[in-house]
């Protein structure tokens, strides 16, 4: 068959004609053999080509034929797998055949096991039921027994444990179908509302047994927080009927339910730290809780209540916190932590709304009830002053009280400093308010309408020393003593502790207070000085704005040598210095009676000032130092007389005070230095400084006697500001007595110096 297809396959083969017949045949006929050539030559071309498609067709049914090989090679495969597969289960039917024959040959010896083994298949389906009986009527008790006991006597299921392997018996997977309905059961009743505490511990310490303690603790967990959610719930709706009880009654809540539930996990789960640290993180939870509620459920915290409900948040609390450490909670710092947000938020917006109403005093606040013990100090300036100054001074206490009297020991301890730092500030805007009620740089009478409205106004030196008197009362007496009374509760509450931390409660509570006094005494001070510049500086200057004390009253003198005259005296404005001095005290005495400390500081701050303004006034030393104005060394001994006599009145008068010897010193070396560039010899025209230091008390003494005080003045000016301070001088020509007066000033008579008085304030 392939012989004969490759014949037809290829038949013009045989009759290609050779070479030699076509030369013999058409060697004469040479076009009739060509032509007969080609058309040979092409029967050979298309030979050729059929040739070569024969040969594609062939090699492609040679490749269809290569590919159902390899797919008979692969059934062939799969064909062995199959009879392999067969020979293997047949081998194995006949093993199993085999060992079938065997036990029944041995079946007579084996009786007695096999009844064995039903047996015991009875008693474990027989367990079974006994089980579900049980769990059906809730017996978890006996239950678990049965459980129990049935897990250590059976090989099976020892260690047994929720996650066993897919290949356990089907009796391991009864077991722990029924393990995990017993389970469900306890926690049912944990969980139940009516059960009872015993039936609560007995399920859990089940729940153990089981092998189920994280669970169980979590459910004791959460089972406490419900209780507390619902208490919390039902006490809610009486936070408005009981603002006072409220704080302490939320506080018991919350506080003993962590404390029950600490008691319970460690009695039920022991002290295991897995444990232990659970309920810890527990009851910072529900600390947390219980400040949200504080925030949520407080008064305005704008409002004397807030403060009130805050400090016995405070104090509730952390006594609680206190009695949780011997449990091993300590939660002091967390609440402490969490509440100061709140805690200071109450304060600024109480010391807010008091900065408010001490500001606003356009009116009396007749509504009000004011302490007794209030009224009596700060009335006594009542005949003296305004009332309503008074009465904003009463205010201003009776809210500072109505403060400090909302905070508990345990406020005070954590937040005083907070508290006396608000009150400082609050100190401070008071007495900018009574600054504003001193005359100042402004009053004219021409610009009374653009003045600012104040609701008291302090003209004459009664009414002032009567308003410095009433800010001083504050600072000195009542301010100090109502935060004595509220820090004294701090300090004994420390008393109860150890000696170390008692100690270092107490030094920084006199930390505190000094540096609350220091903030004080600095706000009093700018009150003290502004009174004390303008008063001197209505001395100084009359109302048309010129100086009574210039540099020419050290030309006018007669004579050329005041060591020669008979009663050398002061200048004139020194005398009248002397006799305004001497009117203030005598009514600084009478409105400010009892309060001698303030009248001293009052005097010495105000000879301070003349002497500041003297050394700090250009146009006063700029006369002396023009070369076109003669001086005379009489001008010179003048004013170091006037030096020296300012120092001994302020000694004489029983407030000696350091500033004034410094600048004093200091102006007496500046105009010795003047003067000599000017031409005078400070050592032939001065005498010795004994001579100024007796001269100055022999001045003192006449013009207390009246012997000569003949001063005129027209003391109605007003006052223009000098601020400057002077320092020290280190070029000092002459040193100023340090013997010191036994005579009171505040006490001397007036009754002799009558034309002197003259220079005083009418108004005065």
């Amino acid at each position: 068959m392939e012989s004969s297809e490759e014949e037809d396959d290829f038949p013009s083969i045989e009759t290609i004609t050779p070479q030699s017949k076509i030369d013999s045949l058409y060697q004469s006929h040479t076009e009739k053999g060509i032509r007969k050539l080609c058309c040979e030559l092409l029967d050979l071309k298309d030979a050729v080509e059929n040739l070569c498609g024969n040969m594609q067709t062939k090699y492609l049914a040679f490749m269809r034929m290569s590919d159902e090989v390899v797919e008979m090679e692969h059934e062939l495969v799969e064909l062995q797998k199959h009879i392999s597969g067969q020979g293997i289960l047949v081998q194995d039917l006949m093993t199993g055949v085999c060992r079938e024959i065997e036990d029944w040959n041995a079946i007579d010896g084996n009786n007695v096991a096999s009844q064995q083994d039903d047996e015991l298949e009875d008693v474990l389906v027989l367990f079974l039921d006994n089980v579900d009986i049980l769990l059906a009527e809730h017996k978890v008790d006996e239950a678990l027994e049965a459980l129990m006991a049935e897990e250590k006597s059976s090989p099976e299921l020892k260690g047994l444990t929720d996650t066993s392997s897919s290949e356990e018996s089907t009796y391991r997977s009864a077991f722990l179908k029924r393990k995990s309905t017993l389970v469900e059961q306890l926690t049912e009743i944990v969980q139940h509302p009516s059960a009872k505490t015993v039936e609560m511990k007995k399920a859990l310490a089940s729940l153990i047994k089981l092998g189920k303690g994280p669970f169980a603790h979590q459910i004791l967990l959460e089972l406490y927080r419900s209780r507390l959610r619902k208490n919390i719930e039902v006490f809610l709706p009486s936070c408005s009927l009981c603002p006072k009880t409220f704080p302490g009654t939320l506080c018991k809540l919350v506080f003993s339910s962590i404390s029950t539930a600490t008691k319970e996990s460690i009695l039920i789960f022991g002290d295991d730290p897995v444990y232990t640290s659970r309920v810890v993180q527990w009851a910072e939870w529900e600390i947390e809780s219980f400040v949200r509620l504080v925030k949520d459920n407080a008064p305005s915290p704008d409002t004397v209540s807030a403060l009130d409900a805050a400090s016995n948040y405070i104090q509730a609390s952390l006594a609680f916190c206190s009695m949780l450490e011997p449990q091993g909670l300590k939660l002091s710092k967390l609440l402490l932590v969490l509440l100061r947000p709140y805690i200071e938020e109450v304060l600024e917006l109480n010391f807010r709304r008091a900065r408010r109403l001490i500001l606003d005093v356009t009116q009396p606040d007749e509504s009000s009830e004011l302490s007794t013990h209030l009224v009596s100090p700060l009335s006594a300036f009542v005949a003296s002053s305004d009332i309503v100054l008074v009465d904003s001074g009463i205010r201003f206490m009776d809210i500072i009280e109505d403060i400090l009297v909302q905070l508990t020991p345990p406020a005070v301890m954590h937040f005083g400093g907070s508290v006396l730092m608000r009150i400082a500030q609050l100190f401070d805007k008071y007495m900018g308010v009574l600054i504003k009620s001193l005359p100042g740089p402004s009053d004219d009478d021409n610009l009374t309408e653009l003045k600012e409205v104040i609701p008291f106004r302090a003209e004459t030196d009664a009414e002032q020393l009567a308003l410095l008197g009433m800010a001083f009362t504050i600072l000195d007496e009542l301010l100090p003593h109502a935060v004595k009374m509220v820090w004294s509760l701090k300090k004994e509450g420390k008393e109860s502790n150890d000696d170390i931390a008692a100690s270092a409660a107490t030094s920084s509570i006199s930390g505190e207070l000094k540096d609350w006094k220091r903030q004080l005494q600095h706000s009093f001070d700018k009150l003290k000085d502004h009174f004390c510049r303008q008063y001197v500086l209505s001395f100084i200057y009359s109302r048309e704005g010129k100086t009574r004390l210039n540099a020419q009253i050290y030309f006018d003198g007669d004579g050329e040598d005041l060591i020669r005259s008979s009663e050398p005296l002061p200048s004139l404005p020194f005398q009248a210095l002397f006799a305004k001095l001497q009117q203030f005290a005598t009514v600084a005495g009478d409105v400010l009676l009892g309060k001698e400390k303030l009248q001293k500081l009052l005097l010495a701050r105000l000879t301070e000032t003349v002497v500041m303004w003297l050394s700090d006034e250009q146009e006063f030393w700029g006369v002396f130092e023009d070369s076109a104005i003669p001086i005379k060394a009489l001008g010179l001994q003048q004013l170091l007389l006037d030096m020296h006599f300012t120092v001994e009145l302020a000694r004489f008068a029983g407030y000696p005070s350091r500033q004034v010897h410094q600048i004093a010193s200091a102006i007496i070396a500046r105009a010795i230095r003047t003067f000599s560039a000017r031409g005078i010899d400070p050592q032939s025209a001065l005498p010795e400084d004994e001579w100024f230091v007796e001269t100055a008390k022999s001045a003192i003494n006449k013009l207390l006697a009246g012997s000569e005080s003949e001063v005129d003045d027209d003391d109605d000016g007003h006052i223009i500001s000098h601020g400057n301070s002077i320092s020290d001088s280190d070029d000092t020509a002459s040193s100023l007595s340090s013997v010191e007066s036994t005579e009171s000033f505040v006490s001397a008579s007036m009754g002799e110096i009558e034309s002197a008085g003259d220079l005083t304030d009418p108004e005065a």
